[in-house]
C-alpha cells in the first residue's frame, strides 16, 4: 500500500481543481483552497437511496504492492467488483471509482467520491506483511462542519462519523474470527473527503486459520477467505445503514 498526496490548487474564485475546472455559480463563492461543505449528489445515485463509494486503490501504472504475479491494484479491483454484487444486491447505490485497471489520480477518486453524495466510503488496499485486517481511520481532529472545508481537512467534520463507521466494521469482521487492527493516520485521499470514509486494508489470514506452508499471496488469493471478507464487509454496511442516528447525522 502506498499512499499518494492529492495536491489541490484552486486559483481563483470558481473553485478550480487541478486538471479538472468545475465553477461553482451560487450566492457566495468559495474562497481558493476550499471545498463546499456538500458535494453534489452523483447522477446516478437517487436522493432517497443509501450511496456507497468503494475505492479500488491503485492502478494502471501504479501496481501497489506486488510479489510475483500478484498485484494489489489487481486485488483491489476484485475485492471492489464482488463488494459492488453484494450491496448492489442488498439495494444499496454503489458509486466506484474504477471498474478496470486504469490509472486514477487521487484528485479523481476525491471527486468522484465527494460529488456521490455518499454515507460511506471504503478505500480498499492489501498488503503481503501482516496479518488480518487492518482499519484505517483519519487522524484529524473532528470539528464542526463548516459551510465551505479546506480539501485537505474537509474529513474533520466527518471524522466521528468514521470512527463509529470503523466500529461497526471491526465487529462485524470479528464475527467472522478475522483478527483486526484499527489505527489513526495522515490518509491523503480521504482526508478530503466529505462523509464516513474508513480504509480497509486486507493483509493474508492468520497463520492460525491457515497451513504455515502457505504463503502470503496464496493467502490473499483463497477464494474463500476474499468471499468471508467481503461478506463481513457488507453485512457491516447492512448494519451502518439500519442505524437512522448514522443516516440523519451525515445527511447535507
Amino acid at each position: 500500500m502506498r499512499w499518494s498526496e492529492p495536491i489541490f490548487c484552486p486559483a481563483d474564485g470558481k473553485a478550480w481543481k487541478r486538471g479538472l475546472a468545475i465553477a461553482v455559480f451560487a450566492a457566495t463563492i468559495p474562497c481558493p483552497g476550499f471545498a463546499q461543505a456538500t458535494a453534489a449528489p452523483a447522477p446516478a445515485a437517487p436522493a432517497n437511496r443509501f450511496v456507497v463509494v468503494l475505492d479500488a486503490a491503485h492502478g494502471g501504472d501504479d501496481t501497489g504492492g506486488h510479489s510475483g504475479d500478484w498485484t494489489e491494484k489487481s486485488f483491489t479491483l476484485a475485492l471492489s467488483v464482488r463488494l459492488r454484487s453484494l450491496l448492489t444486491a442488498r439495494g444499496f447505490a454503489v458509486v466506484t471509482t474504477r471498474e478496470s485497471d486504469t490509472t486514477l489520480t487521487s484528485e479523481r477518486r476525491i471527486e468522484i467520491a465527494n460529488h456521490a453524495g455518499a454515507q460511506a466510503c471504503l478505500d480498499l488496499h492489501a498488503s503481503l506483511s501482516g496479518t488480518g485486517i487492518h482499519l484505517f481511520v483519519s487522524s484529524l481532529a473532528a470539528q464542526a462542519p463548516v459551510r465551505f472545508e479546506p480539501w485537505r481537512t474537509a474529513q474533520a467534520a466527518f471524522v466521528t462519523h468514521s470512527l463509529a463507521l470503523a466500529g461497526v466494521l471491526n465487529s462485524a469482521l470479528q464475527r467472522t474470527g478475522t483478527p483486526v487492527t484499527l489505527g489513526r493516520t495522515a490518509l491523503p485521499v480521504i482526508d478530503s473527503l466529505t462523509c464516513p470514509a474508513v480504509a480497509v486494508e486486507i493483509s493474508p489470514e492468520s497463520t492460525t486459520n491457515r497451513p504455515a506452508s502457505e504463503s502470503a499471496t496464496d493467502s490473499l488469493n483463497d477464494a474463500g477467505y476474499q468471499a468471508r471478507a467481503a461478506e463481513a464487509l457488507s453485512a457491516a454496511l447492512v448494519e451502518w445503514r439500519s442505524d437512522a442516528a448514522h443516516l440523519e447525522a451525515v445527511q447535507p
